[in-house]
């Protein structure tokens, strides 16, 4: 059962479509029933659902694909959207603290600081200024 709401020239319709047969409605518009001849009869053939297929696992149950892994002591700081870098604060080898800024982004008409995520030394300058990245772009390396 389906309840409609119309207005048609200021006037407020409250419609249910109880159900259909063949090409009747039963349909019921503020509390009068009414049956509606349908010109043709609605086709009630579904398409049949397909769902993804699980995916493989080896036999003790992990899954066949898994994410390589990350050394726990070193770190990239990763841009946190698409834009072009407009500056670069620190070089390679200095020590920085949590929050301290390493990286001013342009994104969309606005200067984003990019800051460290944890204390620690440069290792690695992945970008330079002026290049264009994309969300998830290592910038700079810290461990």
């Amino acid at each position: 059962m389906k309840q409609y709401k119309y207005k048609i020239n200021g006037n407020l319709y409250n419609v249910t479509v109880k159900d259909v047969e063949e090409n009747i409605a039963h349909v019921e518009v503020n509390g009068t029933p009414y049956k509606v001849e349908l010109d043709k009869p609605l086709k009630t053939t579904l398409k049949p659902v397909v769902r993804p297929a699980a995916a493989p696992t080896t036999a003790s149950g992990a899954p066949v694909v898994t994410r390589p892994a990350t050394a726990s002591s070193s770190s990239g700081v990763k841009s946190p959207l698409p834009g072009v870098i407009v500056d670069i604060k620190v070089k390679e080898g200095d020590m920085v603290k949590r929050g301290q800024v390493i990286v001013i982004l342009e994104a969309m008409k606005m200067e984003n600081n990019i800051n460290a995520d944890k204390d620690g030394k440069v290792t690695a300058i992945k970008v330079n200024k002026g290049d264009s990245v994309l969300e998830g772009t290592d910038l700079i390396i810290i461990e």
